[in-house]
């Protein structure tokens, strides 16, 4: 019996020296009384930012009680240049006695899409103590998370990448074409080929060649139906549509001059749409369009609906549709350090106002409110953001915010919160939510993305034998599909 109390004591020395505690919060528990309101379960979420100094850095966020805990999970060298944009696709389907993975995909002005295999479960700290204390910061290492190969069905820079599902990677380069490629064998099932503009003078702050005309896809978005797809390019002030179905265009939506004067894109600027999101309100689909100052808001006729950013003199970076409690939000990071919190709905919009004397066309969406800015102590710009919601905490919605000063910070919102802000009349002109924590990555950041990592299954291991997409076959972007590509798309 002396034998088994020394080996309780060495394997676990706080639980068998202080046994009498333990009791009493045991039975402290079963009180309902001493059981808080809303209680809230420490959840981990996992963040992969991209930076100019062609680093892939990997960490994770353990949130509980609104504080977050970050750990290291990888460090990739992952290009030969900057990273443009990183994209995640949805894990893969459980599997008893199996653990579960994310895909991966990072875009760079090296032309190359290169992909990794991620765990999608929180790392293990069994045996990593060693590594913990001789390491400045906590490091959580998963020797699942490795790279997958490398695309090379792309000619110039990458600025977007999607995964519509696990089994799809959509990715658009400043080539002009928008590439469908298949995870299960990594072949490029079909191209979209984007017109190259008509060369009409050298707009403002274009890094094109000398004689060459600003070309290449800015960004895209896919409807939730995977049957449409809008694009915006270099030097077009418009918008395609696009039929995925067929992979051909469905139709060329203008901006028009009254329009793009009035959010601040005058004549020495491009008028090029940079970004674009779906989103869907009160019941009906709509899409926002980003713009260098402003975010127009568009309804399914393509008519303009809002736009967001009036009496805001900043320059906008990213912004994503949230949805708190079924309502919708646009959310909006800035060149000022702040993100903001924009209501769309038909109800909340302000009439148009007067833009150097001429009455303006758009309604203004009402700003419900912010986070971060100079309460927070910050100013420099927020690159990008990724909005996630919570697994295990009903109502609760983690929002991740990178800059490009190195620093990852992360907040926890309240969809009630948003709700009871969007509710009142009076403008939103106070922080909501709470910062969780910062990190301080020490890269320059350009790129973001994340998701809610699953608990690991009781009993499951990481399995050694990868699924179909664990090598990546078309390493030159050649494909027998090639020849289903859709034709250029000229107007």
């Amino acid at each position: 019996m002396a034998k088994r109390k020394r080996q309780a004591v060495n394997g676990n020395d706080s639980a068998a020296a202080n046994p009498v505690p333990s009791k009493k919060s045991k039975a402290a528990d079963t009180n309902p009384k001493s059981k808080p309101s809303s209680p809230h379960h420490p959840e981990t979420i996992q963040i992969i930012v991209g930076s100019y100094d062609q680093v892939l850095h990997g960490l994770t966020a353990t949130i509980s009680d609104d504080k977050a805990e970050f750990a290291d999970t990888f460090l990739f060298n992952a290009h030969n240049s900057a990273i443009r944009c990183v994209a995640v696709s949805p894990p893969s389907a459980a599997v008893p006695g199996q653990t579960q993975k994310v895909l991966l995909a990072s875009g760079s002005t090296d032309e190359r899409i290169n992909i990794f295999n991620l765990s999608a479960h929180p790392p293990s700290r069994k045996n990593q103590d060693l590594l913990a204390k001789i390491a400045p910061r906590p490091i959580l290492e998963n020797s699942k998370n490795r790279e997958l190969g490398t695309l090379f069905h792309h000619t110039s820079t990458i600025t977007a990448l999607r995964f519509p599902s696990r089994s799809k990677l959509l990715t658009a380069s400043e080539d002009s074409t928008i590439a469908i490629a298949r995870t299960r064998d990594w072949s490029v099932l079909s191209t979209i080929k984007a017109p190259i503009p008509k060369a009409q003078g050298r707009p403002s702050g274009d890094t094109a060649a000398f004689g060459a005309t600003p070309s290449g896809v800015n960004d895209f978005a896919i409807h939730p139906s995977m049957k449409l797809m809008i694009s915006v390019s270099k030097g077009e002030k418009c918008m395609r549509l696009w039929n995925l179905v067929t992979g051909k265009k469905a139709g060329v939506l203008g901006f028009g001059k009254d329009m793009l004067q009035e959010i601040g894109e005058g004549r020495h600027s491009t008028g090029e749409g940079r970004k674009v999101v779906w989103g869907n309100v009160d019941g009906a689909d709509e899409f926002a369009v980003g713009f260098d100052r402003d975010v127009v808001v568009f309804g399914m006729d393509s008519v303009p609906k809002c736009r967001l950013m009036t009496g805001h003199r900043t320059k906008v970076h990213q912004f994503t549709y949230v949805s708190a409690d079924e309502r919708s939000l646009l959310a909006v990071a800035t060149e000022d350090g702040r993100i903001l919190f924009f209501s769309t709905k038909e109800d909340d919009l302000s009439p148009p106002e007067e833009v150097n004397g001429k009455k303006g066309t758009l309604s203004s969406a009402k700003l419900v409110g912010f986070v971060g800015g100079k309460a927070e102590g910050i100013s420099g710009r927020i690159k990008d953001i990724v909005v996630l919601p919570s697994e295990v905490n009903q109502g609760t919605l983690y929002l991740v915010g990178a800059s490009s000063e190195g620093k990852v910070r992360v907040w926890t919102l309240q969809s009630k919160d948003l709700v009871a802000a969007a509710t009142k009349d009076k403008t939103g002109d106070s922080p909501i939510g709470k910062l969780a924590g910062t990190f301080e990555s020490e890269n320059r950041i350009t790129c973001l993305a994340g998701y809610v990592m699953i608990p690991r299954p009781d009993g499951a291991e990481d399995s050694e034998e990868e699924g179909p997409e664990s090598e990546v076959e078309d390493k030159d972007g050649d494909d027998d599909d090639d020849d289903n590509s859709s034709k250029d798309g000229d107007e």
